[in-house]
């Protein structure tokens, strides 16, 4: 990525960091010094950098090493010094709006997201705890909006997609916000910016006021899928799995499009935790969807449910190939029975606390080479327990892909080794193929894809 024109400002905050107790400002400053420093810059040059087409994490580190963010406390609140950051996100010397607000969102979330886990009401020993963890993130974002019906729908699929997939994803996202439905997808480029796209246009036919494009994403991929300008609400999570749940959480419905890696982590972290016996019979729409172009793509990957983790998991979602329309026609369908289920049950529009989720699901997962190759794949396995490892394994990959930390370790001791039954690795190594033949691990366009695993049976 080569060096691009960098710019000096001050920054103030616009929104809920405007008004802040002594104490609160105080805490915030003092992020510019410690530990959190490093985090919140990566963030910070992350959506700094909205509209890059890059997907390394690395890669925009190093093409940035002299940016520096400094944080001064004054009268008001807080004041963000920028030193040498990216041009692109300022308008004769003004900061775009968008790109501020997020700005001050990562800060508001890195620093609270840190202050929780010193709270002694903060228990991330059971899997109670870490949902409780995970509400808290999401209320002190002002996510979470008390007594509106269910209407959010969350849109997963790969940053790393053709521009008929990409156009697809916008028809589909118009459709939803004709149905007045709001959209929420890991913000970043791709299939994460088409939905809201295509639902600003419709939500604006239909004059409609205060519509939601939520994004949630994570301080180990944020730089490598930079928030698109259409977010109006960006949520940082500690980690994936905690991003993985607030989807799940929050979100009433679930469209998957083409992807590659992380959408099947994804994918078979929605499945593993629906095939839980807890959750039988709890309404969750989740549809598949593409243009007839994705339609090899799509069965590819419903044929790998099948021959990994069965007939059962099949029955948790439908596919609906080159039909926009019809997809938001079941959406809707969907969350009627999901509204009518939590009325039923006096369970909360905001946020799906029946919904069981175990704890092999939540506990964040470091992708060493030596945790990667001590991933139990058999079919030996229950089937929702065999999902949460497979999720594992592509979570590693998506590391190795674009991550920094996993860039650097990939660099230094070579590709992952995944290991396991050859019922399941064969599979597993056709899908992995094909992803790489269909250019789904990368952006297209850039050098030629090098894997960062090897499967050995």
């Amino acid at each position: 990525m080569p060096q691009r024109e960098v710019i000096n400002a001050s920054v103030s905050p616009k929104g809920s960091l405007e008004t802040l107790s002594q104490r609160e400002v105080q805490q915030l400053s003092e992020a510019g010094s410690g530990s959190l420093y490093t985090l919140f810059r990566q963030c910070a040059l992350a959506i700094l950098n909205t509209g890059a087409h890059v997907d390394n994490a690395k890669t925009i580190l190093e093409a940035y090493k002299d940016f520096e963010v400094r944080i001064h406390q004054q009268d008001r609140g807080v004041r963000l010094e920028l030193l040498n950051a990216p041009a692109d996100a300022f308008v004769d010397g003004e900061m775009i709006a968008s790109t501020r607000e997020m700005l001050f969102s990562a800060l508001r979330d890195i620093v609270y997201t840190e202050s929780e886990l010193a709270s002694q009401r903060i228990d991330l020993e059971s899997s109670q705890g870490i949902t409780d963890y995970v509400f808290h993130l999401l209320r002190n974002a002002r996510t979470l909006r008390p007594g509106v019906e269910p209407k959010m729908v969350v849109c997963w699929g790969g940053h790393s997609i053709s521009t008929e997939e990409y156009q697809y994803t916008k028809k589909v996202g118009h459709e939803l916000g004709l149905r007045k439905l709001d959209v929420c997808t890991g913000c970043g480029p791709g299939v994460m910016k088409g939905p809201m796209k295509g639902a600003t246009i419709a939500h604006a036919k239909q004059r409609m006021s205060g519509s939601r494009y939520l994004g949630l994403t994570e301080p180990g991929i944020i730089a490598a899928e930079a928030p698109n300008p259409i977010v109006n609400e960006l949520v940082i999570l500690p980690d994936i799995e905690k991003r993985l749940e607030a989807f799940v959480r929050v979100g009433h419905g679930i469209i998957i499009f083409p992807g590659g890696a992380g959408t099947a982590e994804e994918f078979l972290y929605l499945l593993g935790i629906l095939m839980h016996p807890d959750n039988r019979g709890l309404p969750f729409p989740v549809i598949l969807t593409g243009p007839k172009s994705a339609a090899p793509y799509l069965q590819q990957l419903h044929a790998f449910v099948r021959a990994t983790l069965g007939d059962e998991a099949q029955a948790h979602y439908q596919i609906i190939i080159d039909d926009p329309a019809e997809v938001a026609r079941q959406m809707v369908d969907g969350l009627k029975e999901v509204k009518q289920f939590r009325r039923e049950r006096n369970d909360a529009f905001h946020f799906n606390w029946l919904l069981k989720i175990e704890e092999g699901f939540q506990r964040p997962f470091d992708p060493t080479h030596e945790n990667m190759a001590g991933l139990k794949l058999s079919r030996a396995l229950p089937p929702h327990e065999l999902a949460a490892n497979l999720r594992r394994a592509f979570s590693g990959i998506v590391a190795g892909n674009v991550k920094d930390k996993g860039i650097r370790l990939i660099e230094e001791k070579g590709p992952y080794e995944i290991k396991g039954d050859s019922a399941v690795l064969e599979p597993l190594g056709h899908l992995l193929q094909a992803f790489v033949d269909q250019h789904r691990m990368k952006l297209p366009g850039g050098a030629e894809y090098v894997p960062c695993y090897r499967v050995v049976s």
